[in-house]
């Protein structure tokens, strides 16, 4: 019989992993928004170390997760959207993206955050220590992922769709 940790274990894996790459494009995005770039890149790592985390906890389980994805190297492309950003600039527009790729980020946030709530019972459940202390270190910075995006939200919202 076959238990539910290894099928959450590889959602919350996949949701690490697309948050890591969503967070980083999203510093990419908005570049000239400072605060946004450092602060999203910095989450990102967050992201990252959970996936490596749960590659490692997911084989304890019978799962060949891959580690997180390798960095991608700056080019062109990176050079490209850095131009791009620029130009955009602060545009009401450029604004109306943030507030949207935000909620994206929140929402990814969130559903990592049921997951991890999920797998916190199950290894409760089970007295699996090994599995509690892997939800006690990762939760807690994916909630804080959260805050980030909805204080953020909060601040860009009022001025930005009042202004168009």
């Amino acid at each position: 019989m076959t238990n539910g940790i290894p099928a959450t274990l590889r959602a919350l894996h996949d949701g690490e992993r697309s948050l890591e790459r969503d967070l980083l494009a999203v510093a990419e995005r908005h570049r000239t928004e400072h605060e946004v770039h450092h602060v999203a890149t910095d989450l990102a790592r967050w992201s990252r170390e959970h996936t490596a985390r749960l590659a490692e906890t997911g084989r304890r389980h019978g799962l060949d997760l891959p580690g997180p994805p390798d960095d991608p190297a700056p080019g062109a492309l990176a050079a490209l959207r850095e131009k791009t950003a620029e130009a955009l600039g602060r545009r009401s527009a450029t604004g109306l993206l943030l507030l949207h790729d935000l909620r994206d980020l929140h929402l990814a946030a969130a559903r990592n955050s049921l997951h991890w709530v999920m797998l916190a019972q199950a290894a409760q459940a089970l007295r699996d220590e090994e599995l509690l202390d892997l939800v006690s270190s990762c939760h807690p910075q994916t909630l804080r992922q959260m805050r980030w995006t909805n204080t953020v939200i909060k601040e860009q919202a009022p001025q930005l769709l009042t202004s168009i």
